[in-house]
C-alpha cells in the first residue's frame, strides 16, 4: 500500500469520524432538549422517531405495509427521474446549438419554470388522477428543468475550435452534435443529475402529499393531520435515505462514465 493510499484512507477515517461526532452531538441534544426544556408533542425527538420507524418496519403504517409504500414512491421518483432527465438532455443539447430558437423560446421556457411545483401537483391530480402518473408527472417536472438549463450550458460551453476543425473535415451536423458537443456537455449534464434524483423524490412526495393511496408523501401527510411530529420525522428520514443511496449509485455511475477523462489538477492536489 503507497504512502499516497494511506494517507487517503487515514483522512477519510478523520471525515466519517467526525461526521459521526456531529451526528451524535446534534440528536443527544435534540433529546435531552425534548426532555427538559422544549415539547416532544410539537418538536418530538430522536427516541421517539426510532420507535416510530420501528413500527413501520415490524407492524406496519396505517396505509399498510412500509415496503409498499417506499416501492409506489421509489417508482414514482426512478420514473420521473428517467423521463425528466431524458426530455432534459435533448432539447438542453438540441436548443444549446440552435441559438435563434433558444432566443425565441427562452421567455416561455422561463416562464414555466417560474410556475410554483405544487401547483402543478395540483392540476397533475385533476389531469391525470389520484394515481402514479400525476406524481411521475410532478417528478418529470421538478428534474426537467435543472437538467435541461445544464445540459443547454453545456451545449453552449463547446470549444468552437472543436467544431470548426471537425467541419473542416467534413463532419456532419449530427456527427458533430454526436461526438462533440455530446461528450463535452457529459460532465454538465452528470453534475445536474446529481441533484435531479432529489428532485424527483421531491416531486413524487409533493404529489402524494397533494393526494395519493400510498407513498411516503402519504404517510407524512396522514402524519401531519394526526399531529404525530415522529411520523413526519421518521417520513423525511426514510426520503433522506433514498435520496443518500440514489446519490452514491449515480457518483458510481458517473465515475464509470467519466474513466476516460484524465484527473483534474484539483482532483489530483486534494487526494494527496
Amino acid at each position: 500500500m503507497s504512502a499516497v493510499h494511506r494517507a487517503r484512507r487515514r483522512h477519510a477515517g478523520v471525515v466519517w469520524s467526525l461526521r459521526l461526532v456531529v451526528l451524535v452531538a446534534v440528536f443527544g441534544a435534540w433529546e435531552v432538549l425534548a426532555t427538559y426544556v422544549i415539547d416532544p408533542f410539537y418538536y418530538s425527538k430522536p427516541s421517539l422517531i426510532v420507535v416510530r420507524l420501528f413500527e413501520w418496519f415490524t407492524v406496519g403504517t396505517s396505509k399498510g405495509s412500509i415496503w409498499s409504500n417506499i416501492s409506489v414512491t421509489l417508482q414514482e421518483a426512478v420514473y420521473g427521474f428517467v423521463l425528466g432527465a431524458i426530455l432534459g438532455v435533448i432539447l438542453g443539447i438540441l436548443l444549446g446549438r440552435a441559438r435563434l430558437l433558444a432566443e425565441v423560446l427562452q421567455p416561455f421556457i422561463q416562464a414555466l419554470n417560474a410556475v410554483p411545483r405544487i401547483v402543478l401537483a395540483a392540476l397533475f391530480i385533476i389531469w391525470f388522477g389520484l394515481g402514479m402518473e400525476s406524481k411521475v408527472a410532478t417528478a418529470l417536472v421538478l428534474v426537467f428543468f435543472p437538467v435541461f438549463f445544464n445540459a443547454f450550458q453545456g451545449a453552449r460551453e463547446v470549444d468552437r475550435n472543436f467544431v470548426d476543425n471537425a467541419r473542416i473535415l467534413g463532419a456532419s451536423r449530427v456527427q458533430i452534435l454526436w461526438s462533440i458537443v455530446v461528450p463535452s456537455a457529459t460532465s454538465w449534464i452528470l453534475a445536474s443529475l446529481h441533484t435531479a434524483f432529489g428532485f424527483a423524490l421531491i416531486g413524487a412526495i409533493v404529489g402524494e402529499y397533494a393526494g395519493a393511496s400510498k407513498g411516503i408523501g402519504l404517510l407524512i401527510s396522514t402524519a401531519q393531520g394526526t399531529f404525530d411530529s415522529a411520523g413526519i420525522y421518521a417520513g423525511m428520514i426514510l426520503s433522506t435515505v433514498l435520496a443518500l443511496l440514489a446519490e452514491v449509485i449515480l457518483g458510481g455511475a458517473e465515475k464509470r462514465l467519466l474513466r476516460w477523462r484524465p484527473p483534474s489538477q484539483a482532483t489530483t492536489t486534494a487526494g494527496i
